[in-house]
């Protein structure tokens, strides 16, 4: 990914491709179909307790309480914990800048500069490069994760598992077939989904589409703000010392350095106004994450999300160097991931610590994989894996992982089979937290979420 460029040599896509295909020969296909579990994984008591530790102690009963909910849950937060099961599995060699917690509900919808509603890839705090096969894995267990919550028959939470894989597949030909700018810039909306024929989800896609078109910064500053400040909701949203709103709003002189440099007078232009800390979601329970009231021209209004940047969990189970700055990381992997990126992402550093700073609301929403039913599941499995596929051919060169992936099934029903043996032991991961909890030996908050 890092080779310094030459502009003096063009090789044939076929022999891209070749090259690819030969790696099935020191990586079979039917690999993929391997143990779940991994030799040296802690417990997923020892994950926790371990992963809680750089979080503020306060919020820490919290995110347990949030992985209780579900075994799909408890897989929401636990990235690591799936690292170190597949840490010493086999990979075939080809590296691609990967999200780190491809789960199904880590896929949104969001507006793009232009106004047009597209989904992609939308959480980028694992972000480093490593094998394709980690992110395509981990979403293929976590839709039979949510296919089982929602109440999906076993058949088919399967089905969505491996026709995700079929899609991320035959999504990967098409785009080694195409003009490297038009596959570089395709985008995922309503027309989109028609050609995946995935024509079940269409109605969900375009529910969600209307209300994300609500959700801008003005519809926050209605609702949660009073007075020119925001309004505290306990325990989600609070209020901060005059100190940490100082800090805060220092951090964002730096901040506006690491923007595109066309959009750096956009920016200046506002005012801080207000600054809160908002507990956000089960990943990152316990992080710091500040919202950041900007006031505009007359009542325009500015929501940023100036959100903690914690180390890669995946880092110590792959050959990657440290970062300098860990909020530098996670945007630079969402500026190589997504077709389109915020406007406003880039990243600062607030009392030492490194945070990531983008849009709070820029028409976002997202579609929960564990209220579809079968069709809508199995359509949204193709959807995800599509775009998962899409993001990796700009790290990854889709000719090469074209020739790996083949044309036949082998691939879809090893990582199909693989998807619901992974989604057993998250299973068990989840009733070995549950007994925890109740034996006392973790504190754990569950919210009135009425």
């Amino acid at each position: 990914m890092d080779t310094q460029p030459t502009f003096r040599s063009w090789v044939k896509p076929s022999e891209v491709f070749e090259r690819g295909r030969s790696l099935r020969a020191q990586v079979p296909l039917e690999l993929h179909d391997h143990d779940p579990l991994g030799s040296g994984r802690p417990s997923a008591v020892e994950f926790v307790r371990a992963s809680n530790q750089p979080r503020l102690p306060e919020l820490t009963p919290l995110r347990v309480g949030r992985m209780l909910a579900s075994p799909f849950a408890f897989y929401r937060g636990s990235a690591g914990l799936m690292a170190a099961d597949l840490a010493a599995t086999p990979t075939s060699g080809v590296t691609a800048q990967i999200c780190g917690d491809a789960h199904a509900a880590n896929f949104g919808l969001f507006g793009t500069n232009e106004g047009r509603i597209i989904m992609d890839i939308n959480d980028f705090d694992e972000t480093v490069p490593g094998p394709w096969e980690w992110d395509l894995k981990r979403l293929a267990a976590s839709l039979v994760l949510a296919g089982r919550e929602g109440g999906v028959s076993e058949d088919g939470c399967a089905k969505a598992a491996e026709d995700c894989v079929r899609a991320y597949r035959k999504t990967m030909a098409r785009l080694a077939e195409m003009p490297f700018l038009e596959a570089w810039n395709a985008l995922a909306d309503a027309a989109s989904i028609g050609k995946l024929k995935a024509d079940e989800l269409l109605d969900d896609f375009e529910k969600a589409s209307k209300k994300a078109r609500k959700n801008t910064s003005a519809k926050v500053a209605a609702k949660w703000t009073a007075d020119g400040g925001f309004v505290e909701d306990l325990p989600v949203l609070r209020h901060v010392t005059s100190e940490t709103a100082r800090s805060v709003t220092d951090g964002l002189a730096d901040y506006v350095g690491t923007l595109r440099e066309s959009r750096r007078g956009l920016i200046t232009r506002y005012a801080v106004a207000d600054v809160a800390f908002r507990v956000v979601g089960t990943g990152s329970v316990g992080l710091r994450n500040y919202l950041v009231l900007l006031h505009g021209n007359e009542d325009d209004a500015l929501v940023l999300q100036v959100k903690q940047a914690a180390p890669s969990c995946l880092e110590q189970y792959l050959d990657v160097p440290p970062h300098e700055h860990e909020g530098k990381r996670i945007v630079d992997g969402a500026r190589l991931v997504q077709a389109e990126t915020d406007l406003l992402l880039g990243w600062t550093t607030v009392d030492g610590r490194h945070y990531i700073v983008r849009q709070f609301r820029n028409m976002k929403g997202d579609i929960d994989p564990t209220a579809l039913r079968k069709d809508h599941l199995d359509d949204y499995g193709r959807l995800a894996g599509a775009l998962l596929a899409r993001a990796h051919c700009r790290s990854a060169d889709p000719r090469l992982l074209s020739g790996y992936l083949g044309d036949d099934e082998e691939l879809d029903e090893a990582v199909g089979r693989y998807a619901v043996r992974y989604a057993d032991t998250a299973e068990a991961d989840h009733e070995e937290l549950v007994v925890a909890v109740r034996r006392g030996e973790l504190d754990a908050e569950i919210e009135d979420r009425d």
